[in-house]
């Protein structure tokens, strides 16, 4: 049986991979909603993993919803007003709490056209990069819905509140080069460069302190909801740990004796 969420590690790199093309890639399955959690405790368990890159089969990167199954009210499509949103919560809405929890750095690789929760998939990733190919739009208007996967809090935090609120509002599209103007990718690539991209700028990222990965996430992740004040305190305390630590020792040695250090994640 064909995984829908397929899971692989390259050394410090763990690969995510939308597979179901025959759905482009949609988000409508209480077996992907569990991978994607099993994903992310896996990954958070797993100190030799430093970075993640999300990216999708086929020529789509994600759909969004089922249509088919809105359409037939299946699913968590279906019920009275109260039993969807219970759906939404103890279905879809899983996976982006579950990225948010990732405490490595996410990239998301963006194949092909990212649409509704789709694109609100990329955006619950750290960075962005995207294929020629791709297209972003936050079109839950299009088919009578509001954004229900958390990209009212994701994309005005990227794209800043009114080029957020004329996506949502308006729902038209933006192709790759449009995404890179207005700051919801950091780079344009050929479909055939988009993967080597990706884990290029993985293994670069890779190539630092795991702790300090993970502590830096935390940073940027809190800093959404503390104060000034509580981000320098949470900062001081995260910092004090990093100064006890070999990696630490071994980045000073290396800056001052102009050699590539080596992290061991001590």
């Amino acid at each position: 049986m064909t995984n829908i969420l397929e899971f692989a590690t390259h050394q410090h790199v763990a690969v995510l991979t939308l597979n179901d093309p025959s759905t482009r890639n949609s988000l409508g399955s209480d077996e992907l909603f569990e991978a994607f959690e099993k994903a992310a405790s896996k990954i958070n368990a797993d100190m030799t993993v430093r970075v993640v890159v999300l990216t999708a089969t086929g020529t789509v990167f994600c759909s969004g919803g089922n249509l088919r199954q809105m359409q037939a009210k299946e699913g968590m499509f279906g019920g009275t007003a109260p039993e969807i949103a219970s759906q939404y919560e103890r279905g879809i809405q899983r996976i982006p709490r579950a990225l948010f929890q990732i405490d490595v750095p996410t990239i998301a690789a963006v194949n092909g056209p990212a649409i509704g929760a789709g694109c609100d998939l990329a955006c619950a990733c750290d960075i962005r990069i995207a294929s020629t190919k791709a297209l972003f739009a936050e079109s839950y208007g299009k088919v009578g819905l509001v954004p229900g996967f958390g990209g009212t809090w994701f994309l005005p935090r990227i794209v800043g509140y009114s080029r957020a609120a004329e996506m949502a509002f308006g729902g038209a599209p933006l192709d790759a080069e449009e995404a890179l103007k207005a700051g919801l990718v950091s780079r344009v690539l050929a479909p055939e460069a988009l993967m080597q991209d990706a884990m290029n700028l993985a293994e670069r990222i890779a190539a630092n302190p795991p702790y300090v990965l993970r502590w830096t996430k935390r940073l940027l992740r809190e800093s959404h909801s503390l104060s000034l004040d509580q981000t320098l305190n949470l900062a001081a305390a995260y910092q004090a740990m990093a100064h006890g630590t070999t990696d630490h020792a071994e980045g000073v040695n290396a800056l001052l004796e102009k050699r590539t250090p080596v992290f061991t994640g001590n």
